[in-house]
């Protein structure tokens, strides 16, 4: 089968389309056809040398982890039958486990012994069939046709959510997204979802993203500084704009950190960081990652949306003989899909 790898090189990492043996049992009971992978800022990351670690034994990984396929093989009392729409849960449990892993929370997992398909100790979805524990294959609603690719990034959200209504100490009326790729676009279209006034931010002054802000009845802004008042909920999804993230917080709310792991010592003063903490009462919370539990609540609400709005996420569509165009960085653009059937 053709699988979409990367392997350590003395200059960094390369990306390559290799010829494989079928998936190992070892990777689970059910065995899927891959429909699609989505491609994200951590693949880049990936094929530009960084964040990926094979499994013990090799120097090369299959990535991807963010899925769509169709279940050719299933055992019995799995819920599942050939021919269900499935997406894979990227995080495995450390083996102890931590209170958390044991709790089913392997996103939160506080000793960092976990590993994660397509990225950490575990080969990813993007080959033509892949094997997948019962536990860990969600079955995807066929309504969502290839927009089913979204419910792992979708899940990424709905935790962050989760998140700030934790923390919540003031009412979420009003929601400010820094940045419009898809997690930004799908934590706008959560926030819309809850009835808020919600607030875009991104550069791209024309193209896709507007246009989907604009669609969901958000407003779009192609600056920060042209975003006035403060937000009850503050949702950083660009890794950009830290500072302007808490400057938008309202006193008694709170920002969740959901993109990137910048250097904020050049971009933020600490006195001021202090006294936003301490006198506005102002939380500041980071994501990562997300559970089960995320996932089937991430395609519930993909349900709720327009189908059609979710489609025009899908920016690029890519044939898998043509994964290289997938990588390449087009800031106007949404998300790149890479198709392994059509």
């Amino acid at each position: 089968m053709l699988a979409l790898t990367v392997q350590r090189e003395a200059a960094g990492c390369a990306v390559a389309l290799r010829e494989l043996p079928e998936p190992s049992g070892d990777d689970g009971d059910i065995l899927v056809e891959t429909l699609a992978v989505g491609v994200c800022g951590t693949d880049r990351e990936i094929a530009g040398g960084r964040v990926a670690r094979p499994p013990d034994g090799r120097d090369w990984l299959i990535i991807g982890h963010e899925s769509l396929g169709r279940v050719l093989e299933a055992p019995s009392g799995s819920g599942l039958v050939p021919g269900d729409l499935v997406t894979g849960v990227v995080r495995r449990p450390d083996p102890v486990p931590c209170q958390f892993c044991a709790m089913g929370q392997p996103d939160m997992c506080e000793n960092g012994r976990y590993t994660e398909r397509g990225i950490i100790g575990r080969d990813g979805f993007a080959s033509e069939r892949f094997r997948i524990e019962p536990g860990d294959a969600v079955r995807v609603d066929p309504a969502l046709g290839l927009a089913g690719v979204l419910v792992e990034p979708a899940s990424v959200v709905i935790k962050a959510w989760e998140q700030l209504d934790r923390a919540a100490r003031r009412p979420h009326r009003r929601a400010l997204v820094l940045g419009a790729g898809p997690i930004g676009l799908l934590a706008a279209m959560l926030g819309v979802q809850r009835g808020l006034e919600v607030h875009v931010v991104d550069r791209a002054g024309c193209g896709p993203k507007p246009r989907q802000a604009r669609a969901l009845g958000a407003m779009y802004h192609t600056s920060p500084e042209d975003v006035t008042g403060t937000y009850d909920a503050v949702l950083e999804c660009c890794g950009e704009l830290i500072s302007e993230a808490i400057a938008s917080t309202a006193p008694a709310g709170a920002v969740c950190l959901v993109s990137g792991d910048r250097d904020l010592g050049a971009t933020i003063s600490l006195a001021g960081l202090s006294h936003d903490l301490v006198h506005r009462n102002k939380m500041i919370i980071g994501t990562v990652n997300s559970n089960r539990h995320h996932f089937q609540a991430a395609q519930e609400a993909l349900l709720r949306a327009d189908r059609g709005w979710l489609e025009g996420l899908l920016t690029d569509r890519v044939p898998l003989r043509e994964w290289r165009s997938a990588f390449t960085i087009n800031p106007e653009q949404v998300k790149t899909v890479i198709q392994f059937l059509a």
